[in-house]
């Protein structure tokens, strides 16, 4: 089986999964695939990934290339940690990737000055630099979605260019779906990443 890979370089999208789906884990494998094909990876979170599941996810990479990756903590207002962020994006050789994951409060909508930063570092990435964005969906108990979780301010993030992607489970087990805007990708969670079925 193939490792799942995503040719999305240069592209913003916000990625909305359902809870425990494994999106840190998906956020981490396309790291790891980046910083496999030579690039750099700044990754920002509220908290950092787990030691463990980083281990397995870049087990197949040297020291030397997991040290292309870059942990930030998301502490404190948006607006600090944004040009940190850019900053670190402007200074760091060969920067191909910015992550952010679980960046914003995991229910209800997401506070309008969140989505001006998360517009203001797209303006401001490279345009070589793949921008992905990981958060929490909701329920979609409704159905009047494309998606089958309710992808959380997606009229806005589409407005200010990012691509609309969801990570769901069909069922119990390590199946998912990937939809990133009108593409489906049926992957399999296994404990050094996600393959293609």
């Amino acid at each position: 089986m193939a490792r799942f890979s995503l040719d999305a370089k240069g592209q913003a999208i916000h990625l909305a999964i359902e809870g425990s789906v494994g999106g840190t884990s998906l956020a981490l494998h396309l790291a790891a695939n980046t910083i496999e094909d030579g690039g750099r990876v700044i990754w920002a979170s509220k908290e950092m990934p787990n030691a463990g599941r980083f281990s397995q996810l870049f087990s197949h990479l040297s020291l030397v290339q997991s040290s292309r990756f870059h942990a930030m903590t998301l502490a404190g207002k948006m607006e600090l940690s944004v040009p940190l962020i850019i900053k670190a994006m402007n200074n760091l050789p060969s920067v191909s990737m910015i992550v952010l994951d679980d960046w914003c409060d995991s229910s209800g909508r997401i506070i309008i000055n969140e989505l001006t930063q998360m517009a203001k570092l797209l303006e401001q990435k490279k345009e070589d630099v793949t921008l992905l964005l990981v958060s929490k969906g909701g329920a979609n108990v409704k159905g009047n979605s494309d998606y089958s979780i309710v992808v959380r301010s997606a009229n806005v993030m589409q407005k200010y260019g990012f691509t609309i992607a969801t990570l769901t489970r069909e069922k119990d087990g390590p199946f998912r779906t990937l939809k990133i805007g009108d593409n489906i990708s049926k992957i399999k969670l296994e404990q050094s990443g996600f393959i293609v079925l």
